[in-house]
């Protein structure tokens, strides 16, 4: 590898109007973000607390595409869905307190369920963004064979 550590990465937020800000890095796609509604904020804007939940969700999906490919696990299908909870804690105020990922991963061949769950335990473990936050992290994976949908069809 190239890069030397640590490295380093930078944003940039501008206020628009009202709670509305730009939030930008060098060579990716500006994102309109708020807060949410229940902060009174605009709703289909993208908001800090979505970007949490999607910083932790992203992490660990790229994580585990990095153990599979490492691993020599082969799958067929992989999504991941995530769900923070908000929750006013006494003497400290609102904090994401915890994610809940959902993954969803099929894999060729119904033996190849075990090792599946322990690869995800694994992507999970080692997810950098997952580490570095003091939010509760819980995975409730769902794991298909293709044979399962073959019976099926």
């Amino acid at each position: 590898m190239s890069h030397q550590l640590p490295y380093s990465y930078e944003t940039e937020v501008e206020w628009a109007i009202g709670k509305k800000a730009s939030l930008r890095s060098s060579d990716l796609p500006t994102l309109q973000v708020a807060p949410p509604p229940e902060f009174h904020g605009e709703p289909g804007v993208w908001t800090p607390e979505h970007l949490y939940v999607a910083a932790v969700n992203a992490c660990f999906a790229m994580t585990f595409l990095g153990v599979a490919e490492f691993s020599k696990f082969e799958f067929s299908g992989f999504s991941s869905k995530a769900t923070g909870k908000v929750d006013k804690i006494n003497g400290s105020g609102y904090e994401v307190t915890e994610i809940v990922l959902k993954p969803t991963l099929v894999v060729r061949d119904a033996r190849d369920i075990e090792r599946a769950t322990r690869l995800l335990e694994k992507a999970e473990r080692n997810c950098l963004i997952s580490k570095s936050i003091k939010t509760a992290i819980r995975m409730e994976p769902e794991i298909n064979s293709e044979q399962a949908y073959a019976v099926v069809a």
